[in-house]
């Protein structure tokens, strides 16, 4: 008979994906994992078998938790500025958003498994994005896919900005101003 597990696992996965959320893959040692998490390396090599391991299970917590309930929030915003208030104003999305693009950026190229997981919540983005703009009579198809996208990419563009630290530019106010020129104009 093993031991009990001597830690909550939703917890350090939740903690995980924070973590992973704030630094690159690479720059985040199992030490660091071990320290941040609190929880004995060999206990997270039982249970998720690798950095890689553990860092696949947050990345699914986080889409699960954080993007997939902000995406259904941009599906019913109603129109395109409202849905960008809505994914940029919410302080709690910021490691979600986070993680996703990292995941993207560094890890999607390099990693298939990676890759397989973000493709189906991006393209969920899109599609809650097109739901968001709603068919406008002054507007064909392929323009209002073109809206779609032009929010995802906005919604990603802006909290890359901010992640990055941008002077002089704020989720507010970038968020702010295009929202109200989306008002004008759809």
């Amino acid at each position: 008979m093993g031991r009990p597990r001597g830690f909550d696992e939703a917890t350090v996965v939740r903690s995980a994906a924070e973590l992973f959320s704030t630094r690159s893959y690479d720059g985040i040692s199992m030490d660091d994992l071990v320290t941040h998490l609190g929880v004995h390396r060999n206990s997270l090599y039982k249970t998720f078998g690798s950095k890689r391991g553990l860092y696949l299970v947050a990345l699914r917590w986080s889409l699960r938790h954080h993007i997939a309930p902000l995406v259904d929030r941009v599906a019913a915003a109603g129109d395109l500025a409202r849905a960008l208030r809505v994914a940029l104003g919410e302080p709690a999305t910021e490691a979600g958003l986070n993680l996703l693009l990292m995941a993207a950026v560094e890890r999607a190229p390099v990693d298939p498994e990676v890759a397989d997981e973000l493709a189906p919540v991006l393209a969920a983005f899109d599609q809650a994005a097109r739901a968001a703009a709603g068919r406008h009579p002054d507007r064909d198809e392929q323009d209002d896919d073109g809206m779609a996208l032009a929010l995802t990419a906005t919604i990603l563009g802006l909290r890359l900005r901010a992640r990055a630290g941008t002077p002089g530019t704020t989720i507010d106010q970038a968020g702010a101003a295009l929202a109200h020129r989306l008002t004008r104009h759809t």
